[in-house]
């Protein structure tokens, strides 16, 4: 097992009545998600599972699709941290189809919530992340030198009668990221480290494929990416676990990347995932024979430098990636 795992991608759930979670829980069955039961996030039930799971601390994060659901999510979010700040940091979420909003919110997020990093969806009520109007967001995202944790709409609908998080997540992860990547925010806003969930989805299956074709005469190519870009501004992704640290996919990616940025993530706090889900995920990462032991362990701890603020809290030296 990897020890003290710093986990980046770790959900909450600000309360609920139990009326509120039967209504959620019966929408979800309705749009295929056949979770038996309601379901409730609790600190308590997370920090117990934490301890027996040896994991240092989460960043959480939740992405909520209103204005005012999403300030309320992250003021409750960074409560739990104040609460427990060697335990849990808190990735502010953006509304990403309101630009101006997401300046605002990511100004308050830093000075009055202190949030550790930045949480977005993929397709946010209807707007992908390399839409031309959040240029200004980026831009100021790079300003800060901000992490920020992508996410793709595990709320979506149903695709061909199965939920989005079966499949569909790893594919809007894909076409949002290559989106981002031929709109050139990657070459523009260097100094933004972006953090793709689930190991990238089905990107990196799709990054050779890319670096061979994506050049060619026949593909709209407006600014003009290289070959070396392409392979460069993918390498520079970091990769998160969840659900997804076996083979089949840690091999892909690290064709794409480098172990270094191959980051800790459990998807815990969520009901697409269970106790046994989450400590197979974990297993399987731990006894992958991809990496030598020392970059294998050093998985758990790869997320340190992107989060400093975090690093301090929980009491880990920073080193350089």
């Amino acid at each position: 097992m990897i020890p003290d795992v710093i986990d980046v991608h770790a959900h909450f759930t600000p309360p609920t009545t139990p009326e509120e979670r039967e209504a959620r829980w019966h929408a979800m069955r309705e749009a295929r998600f056949l979770a038996p039961e309601p379901y409730q996030w609790t600190v308590d039930g997370t920090l117990d599972y934490m301890d027996r799971a040896g994991v240092a601390m989460q960043l959480l994060s939740n992405i909520p699709k209103t204005p005012d659901a999403l300030r309320a999510s992250n003021d409750y979010g960074a409560s739990v941290v104040a609460d427990h700040p060697a335990r849990f940091g808190l990735l502010a979420a953006l509304p990403t189809d309101a630009p101006a909003v997401a300046l605002a919110e990511i100004e308050r997020a830093s000075s009055e919530l202190h949030a550790d990093g930045f949480a977005v969806t993929c397709h946010y009520n209807g707007v992908y992340l390399g839409d031309a109007s959040l240029e200004p967001v980026w831009a100021e995202l790079d300003r800060r030198g901000s992490t920020v944790f992508a996410h793709p709409d595990a709320y979506a609908p149903a695709s061909m009668g199965r939920p989005s998080p079966l499949l569909e997540v790893a594919f809007e992860t894909a076409r949002t990221v290559i989106d981002m990547l031929y709109a050139g925010i990657f070459r523009r806003f260097p100094n933004m480290r972006l953090i793709v969930a689930h190991c990238g989805g089905a990107l990196p299956a799709l990054s050779g494929r890319l670096h061979l074709l994506g050049t060619e005469a026949w593909v709209p190519n407006t600014n003009g990416l290289t070959q070396s870009e392409i392979r460069d501004h993918l390498a520079r992704l970091y990769l998160d676990t969840a659900a997804t640290g076996t083979i089949h996919t840690l091999a892909p990616a690290l064709a794409m990347t480098s172990p270094e940025h191959i980051v800790y993530g459990s998807d815990s706090g969520v009901p697409c995932s269970t106790e046994h889900t989450l400590e197979s995920n974990r297993h399987a990462v731990a006894d992958f024979t991809g990496l030598p032991r020392d970059q294998l362990e050093a998985i758990g701890r790869n997320a340190l430098p992107l989060f400093p603020r975090a690093a301090a809290r929980v009491g880990r030296q920073v080193t350089t990636a």
